[in-house]
């Protein structure tokens, strides 16, 4: 069950409770069904100590009465699951034991084929300090044993841990991303109902697809083809029936099948059946290659008619693994060159219609096995191997008993497949994965033909060796082990000692509020510590507030549940202080620092009143640290709203506006409007036009980063908050003076809202997270796959796949050592499915080789800690460099970082070291702390040095 935003008609009256209006009983249904706890049978359970009558076995006993204690030794504690077999994990829950002594703070959690070798972190965290079961997620794996390890108990006051239950959650691959994925299906409904295929992929639960009824009512099996336009490697498929109340429709018998061509089907059909019911169903299957997936619907499940409907279809997968194979070359024990160009090189040559063939022609021809070697030329890793039969019509030669071997040296072989057998009599391609091994060489070896009738000859069209299982391919990023967090982290800040400090609202799992007080955590990226903190000193809940970094590092938080007060916090002194009252209630408002130190903020009829509807309309206002907040009637918020169909006055027209301080304090309003302004907060404030956004719409929930000076990207969004499809539209806006200009540019490969971007030091935005459909609180259309932007080229690469959901209420921010951070989603009660209380840490492409081993990095050895606007800086570095950036210090919430921007900085040789000039306009190097990075020719980035400008 997922809570919604309430909607109320434009003739209801005004909520008396302030909060009421955001919640409502109306459900989105989960597409996807998430992993559920393993059954424990057979399973053991061992600790590192346990006290007289708490045995480790309790913990997995299903039993919340009896619990595993450890003894009072010193921390850390220590519980290992064995589960007797190798099963796919994604992730663990824990209940604490009754009573708040024992109760797991910090933890990590490895895992082990053995026993005895364990992995490193697949996750770290800190669970937060209550007695409510907390979940673990990570990147889906096969392992043998599972050890949590409690490093801490959550309030430092004993010296054990405990725990009532622990269960481990199956795992699956995450749900693909369905940008540009088509459908057909033998049969649809359009006359009678808009049931059309297309309604099953688009995000939107309350539409479905039927076939046809009307006039007639083609018979069973009906087919559904989703055309997914590039090749997955695909390992599920997830179906939700209707949602309307009726069942007409829901599929029985099923069958899955998978192409790479929509015509040759894969022999390794899958078959079983749905149970009659509205909630999600999930069927998994062998990984196979695919560009096409067919479901066919043998029965419907309750036998009411010959229909099948749906309201949703999504499938389970990774991105393309295949490995590059340029440069690579290939033997073979035998090739045939006389009769026909069989060689051994055709295999790897990208062309269907060559082959690789065995000697035939000759009067003695060799008999199996045999073998072909394939040098990748450097050592990688290697999981798998897809192989392409012939596709002339002809079976001669198919590959039938076989065993797959990997080398480093091309002289000690090691098995990773032994006699398992291809399918016979298909030109359909055939994947197989093993667990993933560094190698440079790779054998197949070919025992027998397909059928063993038909002589001694082997063939291949193609040979594609495949990345770790599905692992990204050089040159996409890494993601980490996932961090836990106490709290939903839907705010957050990067401080100047490098750390981030993350906030949630009143309650660590729930948005609804307004009791006066903040749950806080702070991570330390240095040491992976979680620090947990109750902000109550200003009375101010501060869920979904204006952020903005003062010159002097502080941090300016306004509004949200208590929606006229000012907090500020103070890193230097880890302190939190009330500020003044803004002049209008606000929450969902943005604000923006200007060059004089002041900040604008405008809009936020999200809380304290509904814009043009209870309450007038919410225009710009100012803050300055002498005079407190000043109205500015002039900076009206009109010109600015977006066209929202959802009513209520200005609820959803006002909010999360893009703003960027420019010079002469002057803010320009790029969004999400279509309609793009300067406002200025002279006198009584003012507005102007600035023109509109080329031909893109309005774009709620899209971002807009400035990556060089008086250059935006701006990425994504979606004509409404709500119930609206995403566009994948990207633009660069110029500013000269007052005049913007506008550029559309190549679009995301996802269509996306509810993400976040991140300027990276060598000016390349990093996109993350996100959904295809716009619904708050749902990960059902979520884009798991991060994309990258290049200035140079002003196209978008596909990136890593992250294991957790960034949709609704999720941060991403730069760290100093120039990862990125992307974290949180959810924070709607207890009794939702989104609540995403973790983060993972992506490592840009700059900082691997190709190898994927950590690149060399440039050093800043000597920089100053402060610098005037204006001032030339000198800067030393522990070799040569080719470039420097700066940085502000990010902010995130809502999709929103008004706070980060990335000017260029042109090097001067001198004094042993480098030159900087930092820009004199204050409305472009905005005063307060910035990260300052130095990089070499190949691009790859120091760990920056904090500098205050200003």
């Amino acid at each position: 069950m997922v809570l919604h935003e309430q909607e109320r008609s434009e003739s209801a009256p005004p909520v008396a409770d302030e909060h009421a209006r955001h919640v409502m009983p109306r459900a989105i249904p989960v597409a996807v069904t998430t992993g559920a706890p393993l059954p424990k049978i057979g399973w053991t359970a061992t600790a590192d100590t346990a006290a007289s009558g708490f045995a480790a076995g309790s913990a997995i006993d299903d039993q919340t009465a009896t619990a595993w204690k450890s003894t009072t030794t010193a921390m850390p504690h220590q519980i290992t699951i064995d589960t007797k077999n190798r099963v796919a994990i994604s992730g663990l829950t824990y209940l604490p034991m009754s009573g708040a002594n024992g109760r797991i703070g910090q933890y990590r959690v490895q895992v082990s084929d053995n026993g005895t070798t364990w992995s490193g972190n697949i996750a770290t965290g800190t669970f937060a300090d209550n007695a409510t079961a907390k979940t673990v997620t990570i990147n889906t794996v096969i392992t043998r044993y599972v050890r949590l390890t409690a490093v801490t108990e959550a309030g430092n006051r004993v010296s054990y841990a405990a725990a009532a239950e622990i269960n481990l959650l199956g795992g699956t691959d995450p749900v693909l991303p369905r940008t540009g994925w088509t459908v057909a299906a033998d049969s649809q409904e359009t006359a009678g109902e808009d049931g059309k295929a297309a309604n099953a992929i688009d995000g939107n639960t309350s539409t479905l697809w039927h076939t046809q009824w009307q006039d007639a009512s083609p018979d069973l099996p009906h087919t559904f083809t989703i055309d997914m336009h590039a090749v997955n490697l695909v390992s599920g498929l997830g179906y939700l029936g209707r949602q309307d109340g009726a069942q007409f429709g829901n599929i029985g018998q099923y069958r899955i099948e998978t192409s790479m061509d929509g015509t040759n089907w894969s022999p390794n059909v899958v078959t079983g059946s749905f149970s009659d019911i509205a909630t999600a169903q999930t069927k998994t299957f062998a990984s196979a290659l695919a560009r096409y997936v067919r479901l066919t619907a043998v029965t419907e499940a309750g036998r009411r008619g010959p229909w099948t409907s749906a309201a949703e279809i999504n499938l389970l997968g990774r991105g393309d693994p295949r490995l590059t194979r340029t440069g690579w070359t290939a033997t073979a024990d035998s090739q045939e060159t006389l009769g026909e160009d069989g060689k051994a090189a055709n295999a790897l040559d990208g062309n269907n219609a060559t082959i690789w063939h065995t000697a035939w022609s000759a009067e003695s021809v060799p008999g199996f096995p045999h073998t072909y070697t394939i040098d990748m030329k450097t050592s990688q890793l290697v999981g798998g191997l897809a192989y392409q039969p012939r596709q002339d019509s002809s079976f001669n030669g198919g590959i039938g008993t076989y065993s797959i071997q990997t080398s480093a040296n091309n002289t000690t072989w090691t098995d990773q497949i032994t006699d398992e057998k291809f399918a016979p009599e298909t030109a359909a391609q055939q994947t197989v994965l093993f667990p993933p091994v560094t190698a440079r060489y790779l054998r197949i070896i070919a025992k027998s033909s397909e059928s063993g009738e038909q002589g001694p000859w082997t063939t291949a069209a193609e040979f594609y060796p495949l990345g770790a299982s599905g692992a990204v391919v050089p040159n996409r990023g890494t993601w980490s082990a996932p961090v836990g967090f106490p709290l939903v982290p839907v705010a957050a800040a990067v401080l100047p000692n490098g750390k981030i400090l993350t906030w949630s609202a009143s309650f660590d799992n729930d948005y609804v509020g307004g009791t006066g007080r903040t749950l806080t955590a702070t991570y330390d990226p240095a040491t992976g510590v979680v620090t947990q903190r109750e902000v109550a000193e200003t009375g101010h809940d501060m869920f979904c507030p204006g952020i903005s970094v003062l010159p002097d590092g502080r941090i300016l938080v306004t509004g949200g549940n208590d929606a006229a007060l000012t907090s500020i916090y103070d890193p230097a002194t880890d302190s939190w202080t009330n500020g003044p009252d803004m002049t209008t209630a606000r929450g969902y408002q943005s604000s923006a620092t200007l060059s004089d130190g002041r900040v604008f903020t405008i809009g936020g009829s999200w809380s304290g009143g509904v814009g043009n509807y209870d309450v007038g309309r919410k225009n710009g206002e100012v803050w300055s640290a002498t005079t407190g907040w000043t109205a500015l009637p002039g900076a009206d918020v009109v010109p600015m709203l977006t066209a929202d169909p959802g009513g209520n006055g200005d609820y959803r027209k006002d909010n999360h506006a893009w703003l960027i301080a420019w010079s002469g304090n002057k803010v320009l309003q790029a969004g999400p409007s279509k309609k793009m302004n300067w406002y200025t907060i002279s006198g009584q404030g003012s507005v102007a036009s600035a023109g509109t956004r080329g031909d893109d719409g309005d774009a709620m929930n899209g971002n807009a980063i400035m990556y060089d000076t008086g250059k935006i990207l701006t990425v994504g969004g979606a004509p409404a908050y709500q119930d609206s499809n995403a566009t994948a539209n990207a633009y660069v806006l110029t500013i000269s003076g007052t005049t913007v200009t506008t550029r559309k540019v190549a679009s995301m490969a996802n269509t996306r809202a509810f993400h976040n971007s991140v300027v990276l030091p060598d000016g390349k935005v990093l996109v993350v997270g996100g959904e295809n459909y716009a619904v708050p609180f749902s990960d059902n259309t979520a884009v798991l796959n991060a994309e990258l932007w290049d200035p140079a080229t002003e196209t978008f690469t596909t990136m890593a796949t992250q294991a957790v959901p960034r949709t609704y209420h999720s941060i991403a921010l730069l760290l100093p050592d120039g990862r990125v951070l992307s974290a949180g989603g959810g924070l709607c009660s207890e009794y939702c499915d989104t609540n995403h209380f973790d983060g993972q840490i992506f490592t840009p492409p700059y900082l691997l080789t190709a190898e994927g081993k950590p690149a060399a990095r440039p050093t800043i050895t000597t920089a100053p800690a402060t610098a005037a606007n204006g001032a030339t800086i000198n800067v030393k570095t522990g070799a040569a460099v080719s470039a420097f950036s700066i940085i502000r210090m990010g902010t995130a919430t809502h999709s929103v970082d008004t706070d980060q921007r990335r000017l260029s900085l042109t090097p001067t040789a001198a004094s042993g070291g480098y030159n900087l000039t930092i820009p004199s306009d204050k409305g472009i190097a905005i005063p307060g702390y910035w990260m300052l990075f130095a990089l070499d020719a190949k691009g790859v980035p120091s760990v920056a040095k904090i500098i205050k400008i200003g």
